[in-house]
Order: structure tokens, then sequence, then C-alpha cells
């Protein structure tokens, strides 16, 4: 899987959000399995209901936001800002785009990118 694609980050969630929003780029972990790719972002304090994972051509998309504090919070020490989160990769063609899989479990974000069955080994039969 190509992961040297990095576009340039722009809003696209709908919703406007009050007061200045940061761009974040969530921390990525990528592994190859025996069956395909598995990914993992990093994608702290933001709920499923606050991430979109889109597939556009061969270009995936993970993008998400993390809200602002309550209006009745009064923060004394904060290091998790209101952010808007997004990243871009070029899936290699020996990806199923089909079969692509996404799971949320506790600020992790997993994407499961099955290999095509096409470039998986297979065993020829010699004729004869």
């Amino acid at each position: 899987m190509k992961t040297t694609m990095q576009k340039q980050a722009s809003r696209t969630l709908s919703e406007p959000t009050p007061g200045p929003v940061r761009l974040a780029t969530p921390d990525v972990d990528i592994f190859e399995t025996a069956d395909g790719w598995k990914l993992q972002a990093e994608m702290p304090g933001i709920s499923k209901a606050g991430l979109s994972v889109t597939l556009e051509g061969n270009e995936l998309t993970i993008a998400g936001r993390r809200p602002p504090v309550p209006g009745d919070l009064i923060p004394i020490f904060q290091e998790l800002e209101s952010a808007d989160f997004r990243r871009v990769f070029e899936l290699d063609l020996a990806i199923d785009a089909d079969k692509i899989a996404a799971q949320m479990d506790q600020g992790v974000l997993t994407l499961h990118l099955p290999k095509a069955e096409r470039v998986k080994p297979r065993r020829i039969e010699v004729a004869g």
C-alpha cells in the first residue's frame, strides 16, 4: 500500500465549529498480514459519530472531529484541543476495495484492507 500521498488538508466536515479549530494528523501504523494490510489510526476523543472513512477512486480518506469543550466547563489545564483530523492515502491496486472493513475501539480506528485474489499466491497445476 502506498502511504506517501498526503493531501493538502481542508475542512470537509459539514457542521460549522465555533472558534478556531486546529487541524491534526492522526498517527498511523500499517501492518502487512498474509491476507492483506491492517491500518491503525489513533483518534483520541473522536466518537464513531464524529468519524468519516471514505473511498473515492483509489483515495482512502480518514476524517474526524474532536468537539470543543462544553461551554459550562472552565479549562484549568488542557492538552486535548478541539481539532479536525484528516489523513489521505493512495491505495495500491492490490487491495480489494469492496471488502475494506473498519472498526473503532477505544480511540483507535482499525481498517482491514484485504488483498485482491489476483495478487495472492496460488498453486498452478502442471498438466501432462
